[in-house]
Parts: structure tokens; sequence; C-alpha cells
């Protein structure tokens, strides 16, 4: 197959040097007319090859790259993509039997998420680009994984910026209404056709493990922005003595519920409020406190109110923290660094007349993997303190 040649600028070639697969538009000298949404391209530096990729004109990223050699773009090449994600992720199948397959282009396929649970795969098309090669993908997965289902749960707001249009549906098998998924000792029940994003929050897997190493006998634990309630129902199985879990989501707390109860928890309260507000009200003390929010910062520009949030979820939390109890503080926007984390908890700390000792920080599990070649890899970062 032919592919058409677009020409990028020295500012994109210097990324293409460093192994960074994301071209934007101001980085791009010149497109052909008659391209299409999704079309494979040669991507070229003046008379440089740089690399084969897929191009969106309408896209802010305009050219993800998906190889640097030049090679053809077909279901060989894709298949030998996922199973060397595969192969790089086995060895987690021993503590968990849910992990992310496929995390775009820090797998080599950007625009594709797969996330597998215990069988049944969960995929996530985002691009025009990976749309276009939607057939060669689930046949790849087919034969590779051979799962029992997949469900599409396609990014919304991603497609509908690529100019495409979104439908959540069994796409192969059965998917079951809930499926038993494990991680460690801890055990949870997940609903594909019903949750956020592709089912799980699998990148917190080892953090969720790593604070509740920190739980004493007796301690009191606080987990805000719960979603299915990992942290504290970890915290739960470490003998905390009472967990209370807060989210604005009543589907989130449903889960909550199921899993406690599938964990034999037995002393702790779901509290169903805006956790702001919540923070407002609460007069309770604990000894380790989670504070894992949504994206507050999805661009540059919602900085500084991000920021600002941080500041009031951080500063509120040290009021209701024992002394020498724990604050674990989490970020998943990439426009947030963990020095902003660092900055903001120092702050807070000042404004409480609080001292705090550092004790952990975090990153994403390692199905999530972070490719210093590239950026905005790394969005999950976080830190522990003791209260002293």
């Amino acid at each position: 197959m032919t592919y058409k040649k677009v020409e990028i600028t020295k500012e994109g070639y210097e990324k293409i040097l460093s192994k960074n697969p994301l071209i934007y538009n101001k980085e791009i000298k010149k497109i052909p007319k008659e391209i299409t949404p999704g079309e494979l391209v040669k991507v070229y530096f003046k008379n440089t090859f740089c690399g084969v990729g897929y191009i969106n004109p309408k896209s802010k990223i305009t050219i993800r790259i998906l190889s640097f050699e030049d090679v053809q773009v077909n279901e060989d090449f894709i298949k030998e993509k996922i199973e060397k994600a595969f192969d790089k992720r086995k060895e987690l199948l021993k503590i968990t039997n849910a992990i992310r397959l496929i995390h775009a282009e820090a797998d080599g396929l950007p625009g594709l998420i797969v996330d597998y649970y215990d069988g049944y795969l969960s995929l996530q098309i985002n691009t025009y680009g990976m749309e276009r090669l939607r057939e060669n993908i689930l046949k790849s997965l087919i034969d590779i994984i051979k799962p029992k289902g997949i469900i599409e749960k396609s990014d919304e707001k991603a497609r509908e910026k690529e100019g495409l249009q979104t439908e959540k549906k069994v796409l192969f098998g059965e998917v079951l209404e809930k499926i038993l998924i494990f991680e460690y000792d801890v055990k949870f029940l997940v609903s594909l056709q019903e949750s956020q994003k592709t089912g799980f929050y699998l990148d917190q897997r080892a953090n969720r493990k790593l604070t509740s190493e920190y739980v004493k006998e007796g301690f009191k634990v606080l987990d805000l922005f719960c979603n299915a309630g990992g942290f504290g129902i970890h915290g739960g199985k470490k003998g905390a003595e009472f967990i209370k879990f807060v989210d604005i989501s009543s589907f989130a707390l449903s889960q909550v519920e199921e899993n406690a109860r599938l964990n034999n928890l037995k002393n702790y309260e779901i509290v169903k409020d805006d956790v702001f507000d919540f923070l407002k009200k609460e007069k309770d003390k604990y000894d380790l406190i989670i504070l894992d929010p949504p994206p507050f910062a999805k661009s540059k520009n919602e900085k500084h109110d991000a920021l600002r949030g941080f500041k009031y979820l951080i500063l509120n939390s040290l009021k209701l923290l024992n002394q020498n109890g724990y604050l674990a503080i989490f970020s998943c926007s990439q426009n947030i660094t963990l020095e902003d984390l660092i900055n903001t908890t120092y702050d807070s700390l000042k404004d409480t007349k609080n001292m705090a000792e550092f004790a952990l920080f975090f990153t994403q599990d390692k199905d999530h993997p972070y490719i210093l070649n590239i950026p905005t890899s790394f969005y999950l970062k976080g830190l522990m303190i003791r209260k002293v």
C-alpha cells in the first residue's frame, strides 16, 4: 500500500528524534489536500524519513506515529504490538485478574485502550486512525487473548473531537452484568456495562496496596472521591477499625456497598455528598485520609483553578487528620505536576500551622507504562505525608 507524504517542521523533527510520537498541527509544514481523517501517512522532514502514522487534520494532535521504521501497518503489525504488550504484563496476572492490556501510545498504539477483566475485554477506540484499524484490532485481540467477550467503552468527548460518533455495545461474545476481579487479597465486582471509563481504576492498584500498609489496628480511614471504594476496602482488609466512604455518585456508592460486603467489612459508613461540601461539615477525626479526585485540569487553562481546588481539599483534610495520621494526595491530571502537589501541600501546611513528614511518592501501576520519551504518558502522581 502506498502512503501519502506529509512534511513536518524542524520542531516536529526534534520530537521525532526524541521518539515522541505525537505531532501537533503547528509542527506540520504541509498536508496534502486530498488527505482524509485517519489515513495512514509517511512523515518526512525535508527528505529524511521520520515514521509511519495516521493523520487527522481536524485534531490538535494531527499525526500519531505508529512506527519510526518504514513498515506497512496491517493486521500483522497490530498483532505484533498486542502480543508484545500482553507479554509485558503477564507477570501481573499472578496478583490480579484485571490489567490494562493496551495503554495507547505507551504501547505503540495511540488512540487505543484495552482493559482485561477475568477474560473479558473493555475497549476504547478514541481516534479516527484507530477507528480505521478497528477490524484488525478486533481480529487480533480475539486471536491472541481469546476473550469471552469484548465491550466498547470509547470516550465520547475524545471521539467527538475527532469527528466520530460513539456507540457503547458488546462487540464480541457476551459480557456478564458483573465480573468478579481480585487484586492481592481484595475482591471487587466490576460492571462493564454501567461503570465509567473502561470499568475500574486499575492504575491505582499498587497505590491501594501501598497506602493500606500504613494502616494500624484502631485506625479510622476516610476515603474521599471513593468511587468503588478501593482504597478504603484495602484499609479495611488491613485491620482498620472504621472506614467512611464519600462520593457524589449513587452508582459508585452502590459499588462500595457491594464490595464492602464482598470483603466482609463490618464497621463502615457510606456518605453521598460532594466532597467539597462534606469537608465543610465533617467533625470526625481520622488516621488515614485518601484524596483521589477526578481530573481537575484537563487543559493548561484550568490549572490555576485546579490547584485552588487541591489546596481547599488538602487544607481541610489536614484539619480532620489526627496527629501522626497519614494523608495520601493524588492527581490524575497530566497538567498538574508532582511539584505542584508538593508546593500546594506545603502552602496548606503553612496555612494550618502544621508540620508533616514525607512518607511516600505514588505513580501509575506498571500496566500503565510511563514512557520517558512521551511526557504525557506520566499522568498519575501523588504523595503521602504524616502529620507530625
